[in-house]
């Protein structure tokens, strides 16, 4: 499998159809610029769904991938490590931000196992039967992966992607549920930016002590030697230093943007994963929105280079899909305003007359 080949088979949103959406915004009854950026949301939608006027938003879905990260040995996470089991559980059992939001909203989530270190007894078959292995390896000094495992996590991704597409999905909001998932995260967005380990250490959605955060930058200064000399291969990489549960987003990113279907990205671990896909296919980051701001200097780095600005900040660190779904109304209400706000009479009335049609002849 080459990443690259994803490059030949991704084309950008229609972008004749943009320009249709901001034609038909400025004869709007609201004035042009009064709606701030949901005018742009919703012109992106218009364009992601090749139709104007946009649609509603009407099968959201959230989509969570599940996996342990061998690092969290280190000392790295808040939490111990390989109890990523717990978190399913919790979203599972309704008791997490992300499903009392999702609840709220009506939103269906759905949870894929990539890497969990349990046992599958533990969790219901729907999670667990796709898993690809049983927790990844300590990037610090082994791979994470190997290449096979890498592979294997990519087309599970894709898989999972067209699975929501072939269902009827038009909108997927984005998320991750892991242990120590933050470091492998934060070394892939370093070593596709050239920085160094302290630029990118953030303190997780635990929010790790000083401690915690000395041995957590010593781990990815320590992958990030492990990174460098296999940067030509995105498959290579993700091995090296990703984990089952990233190297899955990111082959359901990449085919999510094969077939055409937009994405919010949550926080840190998906910004990494999406400039991997970046790196593999320019022009798949223009399928993806970034709902928040999480905190983590490593997601602004690769929010960065991707040129995707974050809807919201309100400081919510928790990740797992949360601030992806809090960004979601924002989403669907610029739909709504482009799809059902009136037309101003004299536009309509113009545009009657460039279609030859008199104002008598409009009921």
């Amino acid at each position: 499998m080459n990443l690259d080949d994803f490059s030949d088979l991704i084309e950008r949103p229609d972008g004749g159809l943009r320009r249709d959406a901001e034609e038909r915004r400025e004869r709007l009854a609201v004035p042009p610029g009064a709606l701030g950026r949901l005018d742009d949301l919703a012109e992106w939608l218009a364009a992601a769904q090749s139709t104007v006027p946009v649609r509603a938003v009407g099968q959201p879905r959230v989509v969570l991938f599940a996996g342990d990260h061998g690092v969290a040995a280190r000392g790295v996470s808040a939490r111990p490590a390989g109890s990523a089991h717990l978190l399913v559980r919790a979203v599972l059992e309704g008791g997490s931000p992300v499903a009392v939001l999702a609840r709220r909203a009506g939103v269906p989530v759905r949870i894929v196992d990539a890497g969990l270190d349990c046992d599958p007894e533990l969790l219901p078959e729907e999670v667990v039967r796709h898993r690809v292995r049983r927790g990844s390896g300590l990037i610090d000094v082994e791979d994470a992966l190997t290449i096979e495992e890498a592979e294997q996590a990519v087309r599970l991704g894709m898989a999972i992607a067209d699975e929501e597409a072939d269902s009827g999905t038009d909108l997927i909001v984005l998320g991750d549920l892991s242990v120590g998932g933050t470091t492998p995260a934060a070394t892939l967005i370093a070593a596709l930016c050239g920085t160094d380990a302290s630029v990118v250490t953030g303190r997780g959605g635990a929010r790790i002590d000083d401690i915690a955060w000395m041995r957590k930058c010593a781990a990815i200064r320590d992958a990030l030697r492990r990174a460098r000399p296999v940067l030509g291969d995105q498959l290579e990489l993700l091995a090296t230093v990703g984990g089952a549960d990233l190297a899955a987003t990111t082959g359901f990113l990449l085919q999510s943007a094969v077939r055409r279907m937009p994405v919010i990205l949550d926080g840190v671990v998906s910004a990494a994963c999406a400039l991997v896909g970046q790196r593999a296919a320019f022009r798949a980051p223009d399928w993806w929105l970034a709902g928040q701001v999480s905190g983590e200097p490593a997601q602004g780095k690769a929010l960065d280079r991707m040129a995707i600005e974050p809807l919201l900040d309100h400081g919510v660190v928790v990740g797992e899909g949360t601030g992806a779904l809090l960004a979601l109304p924002l989403v669907q209400a610029a739909a709504a305003l482009a799809a059902e706000l009136p037309e101003r009479p004299e536009a309509a009335e113009s545009e009657a007359e460039t279609a030859g049609v008199g104002l008598g002849d409009i009921t």
